[in-house]
């Protein structure tokens, strides 16, 4: 596989195929194996990535990636994040690494990525048809399209389906993931400090998500733990990432005794996802990543369908709300009984069977 390099390094070969998923994490995450598929049937391509600053680390530790281009945004939302004074450089640059006859995929799906896709200087732009994009108007930039398909599959399927226009049609959900061995040092140490040992499994109690709709209750989350903790079949740690969630998690920690985590940034969280033995989260980054590293997770969902965002491999359960307002993607709901609805106990339950499963 080719060598990644630096994010502005110069040229001596163009691109082939240059990938656009700008935001978010978890969406990230799912085209990946979009990625490894193009690496294993284009050995010898030069392949780069556009994303934002957040995504960047996940992308450092991507194999058979090339070029990571950083897209310089401004706080606004929509088209208007590309109003940033470092952008013309930053056309230029990708301009000169990109080969006329070669190929942009624009996963994303928006107006902003599909004005990068025609920005790039690439003649041949791929991306999904009208029906299958979050912003219509981001077809007029591509210059072929999939035909439209009824979306009950994954968003890792969707993804791969888009390589059909290149005439690729092997389904593989692969992740091509390294992480950097001192930074997974750094997260062994924290965590022992915290007295996580190999007498007891790791679990790994992620309450927060960027949708307030997403999120579990605070009581539901104490009453969960309070049954992990009188088992003592677990060594809990609460995981959170906003200040918000921090205040949350310090409660849940109250109540239970329950350790509360340190900040950590995104690649500390993919290292200690990876330690985990299970994973118990809401529709989010953590939930996404432990997918695809395989690891036992438990998916609490509400707004979101499963079948499209949620864990897919043998080791994985979900707890889905029972309320027929669920998959409504709403990121906000005056009544915010959704995900209340997941009781505990039923939680609790998909946890044991996750238990007899791995022994």
């Amino acid at each position: 596989m080719a060598e990644k390099k630096d994010s502005l390094p110069t040229f001596p070969e163009k691109l082939d195929f240059l990938i656009i998923r700008l935001s978010s994490l978890g969406d990230i995450i799912h085209t990946l194996p979009a990625l490894a598929t193009l690496r294993r049937n284009f050995s010898q391509a030069r392949i780069g990535w556009v994303v934002e600053r957040r995504g960047q680390e996940i992308l450092d530790w991507v194999t058979g990636l090339d070029q990571i281009f950083v897209l310089p945004t401004s706080p606004e939302k929509g088209a208007a994040r590309l109003l940033n004074p470092a952008l013309p450089a930053f056309l230029k640059t990708l301009r000169q690494a990109t080969r006329p006859q070669g190929k942009t995929l624009d996963f994303q799906g928006l107006i902003k990525s599909g004005l990068l896709s025609f920005l790039s200087g690439a003649r041949t732009r791929l991306g999904f048809s009208r029906p299958n994009l979050r912003e219509p108007q981001a077809a007029l930039f591509y210059t072929q399209t999939l035909p439209p398909f009824d979306e009950v599959v994954h968003v890792i399927d969707k993804n791969l389906k888009l390589l059909h226009l290149l005439g690729l049609k092997v389904p593989a959900k692969e992740f091509p993931l390294v992480f950097d061995p001192a930074v997974r040092e750094k997260v062994k140490t924290i965590i022992t400090n915290y007295g996580v040992n190999s007498s007891q499994p790791l679990l790994v109690a992620n309450i927060g998500a960027a949708w307030p709709t997403k999120r579990w209750p605070v009581n539901h989350w104490i009453d969960y733990l309070r049954k992990i903790t009188k088992t003592g079949r677990f060594f809990p740690l609460l995981l959170w990432g906003t200040a918000e969630e921090r205040q949350e998690a310090e409660e849940i920690a109250r109540q239970t005794g329950v350790p509360l985590l340190p900040y950590l940034s995104i690649k500390e969280v993919m290292v200690l996802i990876d330690l985990a033995h299970l994973i118990v989260s809401g529709d989010t980054f953590a939930l996404q990543v432990a997918a695809a590293l395989a690891k036992p997770t438990l998916g609490l969902f509400g707004p979101t369908d499963p079948n499209r965002n949620g864990p897919w491999h043998i080791l994985s359960r979900v707890a889905v709300t029972p309320l027929d307002c669920r998959n409504c993607y709403a990121r906000r709901c005056r009544n915010s009984t959704c995900m209340a609805a997941i009781s505990p106990e039923k939680v609790w339950q998909l946890t044991q069977e996750l238990v007899e499963m791995n022994g």
